[in-house]
């Protein structure tokens, strides 16, 4: 007998503007609540009616057919103006294609590499850090996290200033993106501040990209037969694929280095910070994590060998990636008239898929709100969940192709910082969600740093 689904609206929709302010001013403990409601609710974006699928398997339909529910709706239609038709964002017509050329730069042959990079850059940022200095958690990640994959992506290390500058119009342009979700058209293109500041950002960023692949190719050797020298980088990946006949224009070239450096600066960043906000919050986590390190690493640097050899670190970052998910919303649109959950949806309709619907649900994961790193200790329950109740990097074809590498650099990056310093909060901390961002973060995560010592 085929199983049942319940279909439901949610509560609270305003005219014109629908769940913009739950949306905006808490959207965690919003999206949280929908699965109470129903198996497929109903949700207002401004005028835009969507459905968010809030039962693993309704959902796990979604993600394995890219051809019926295709990248779309409200945010990537303005995801684009940022990316363009990088790998993200472009639609199912081009996915296939552009996966292939791409999935060369992230074989574990190349991860290995990139993973002297990620505990390279961790160890630079850990050394500048003074005991007694308080540290403002995100910026610091990002920092971190732009530097790395700029090093991966260019075999180069970006300025400091140059980092500031791409963090600055970065969350510019990811404000304006998300606010623009519920922002008529016509009012996008009057002329007024924040649509100027938006344009500027997105400028910006085009203009820094434009300027690191011209300064790559510059620089680079060419080798007889006329191809870039490979230099064992994403971007060599990349342009390899842009010298084949078949592969990328150098429109696209520059569409998935911008979508790389949002990917692996932005949301990484974001898992970082709240890890390190949960190590301050459960000491014996903490205590157990630093065990794990000093017995591991024995005083020494990770290297890619021991990220088999550091299990609790790695569960460490599957509960974070759990309950604070930095990719919270993300939507697809239906590509032919259906069914689902037994709601007739026409083509074109909306579809939000959100890890919080799932990931906070006390019905598969108990004590949901809890920080339990040892629910993904292989052979209990609730153990490593069912295949469609995470969804941490999305799933089916459209899984995200940078999954290995931004899990080694967390595991990595994290087990370098704890093994030299004990963080706490400090005052003047704010762990709401900053507003109007695209990626889940916190407001603001002072920390007040301790040295520690390694205790084989």
């Amino acid at each position: 007998m085929p199983e049942t689904y319940a279909a439901a609206n949610a509560p609270g929709a305003l005219p014109l503007v629908g769940h913009a302010w739950p949306l905006l001013h808490r959207p965690i403990p919003f999206l949280s609540s929908l699965p109470q409601y129903g198996d497929l609710v109903e949700i207002r974006l401004g005028r835009v009616r969507a459905h968010v699928p809030c039962h693993p398997q309704l959902l796990r339909r979604v993600l394995s057919d890219d051809r019926t529910y295709d990248k779309g709706g409200p945010l990537f239609t303005r995801l684009r103006d940022l990316v363009g038709n990088g790998l993200g964002s472009c639609p199912h017509r081009d996915h296939r294609r552009q996966r292939r050329l791409l999935q060369p730069a992230f074989h574990r042959t190349r991860i290995e590499t990139y993973t002297h990079v990620m505990t390279d850059e961790a160890l630079r940022l850990s050394t500048t850090w003074q005991p007694g200095q308080i540290i403002d958690a995100f910026p610091a990640m990002f920092g971190l996290a732009l530097r790395t994959v700029t090093r991966t992506l260019f075999s180069s290390r970006v300025g400091e200033d140059d980092v500031a500058h791409l963090q600055r119009s970065f969350e510019t342009a990811l404000a304006g993106l998300f606010r623009r979700i519920f922002v008529p058209a016509p009012l996008q293109r009057l002329p007024l501040p924040a649509n100027r500041r938006y344009a500027r950002a997105l400028t910006d960023l085009h203009g820094s990209v434009d300027h690191l692949i011209a300064d790559y190719l510059s620089t680079g050797e060419n080798t007889a037969a006329g191809h870039h020298q490979d230099r064992q980088d994403l971007l060599s990946t990349l342009i390899a694929a842009r010298d084949d006949d078949t592969a990328l224009s150098d429109g696209e070239l520059h569409d998935q280095v911008l979508t790389m450096l949002l990917g692996g600066a932005e949301t990484v960043a974001a898992a970082l910070t709240w890890a390190l906000y949960a190590l301050t919050r459960n000491p014996r986590v903490a205590h157990d994590l630093h065990d794990e390190v000093d017995t591991v690493l024995a005083g020494r640097p990770p290297t890619h060998r021991d990220l088999p050899h550091l299990p609790r670190t790695n569960r460490m970052i599957s509960e974070t990636l759990r309950l604070y998910p930095p990719a919270w919303l993300f939507t697809r649109i239906t590509t032919r008239p259906l069914n689902l959950a037994g709601r007739y949806l026409p083509s074109g309709t909306t579809l939000v898929i959100s890890p919080p619907a799932l990931h906070h649900n006390p019905a598969l994961y108990p004590r949901a709100t809890d920080f339990c790193p040892d629910r993904w200790t292989d052979g209990e329950r609730p153990g490593l969940p069912p295949r469609g109740e995470f969804t941490g990097f999305g799933a089916g074809a459209r899984r995200c192709l940078g999954d290995t590498y931004a899990l080694a650099e967390a595991t990595l990056t994290l087990a370098t910082l704890t093994q030299r310093w004990r963080m706490e909060h400090a005052p003047g901390t704010d762990i709401r969600p900053a507003p109007l961002s695209a990626v889940h973060r916190p407001r603001r995560l002072l920390l007040h740093l301790t040295p520690r010592t390694p205790t084989p």
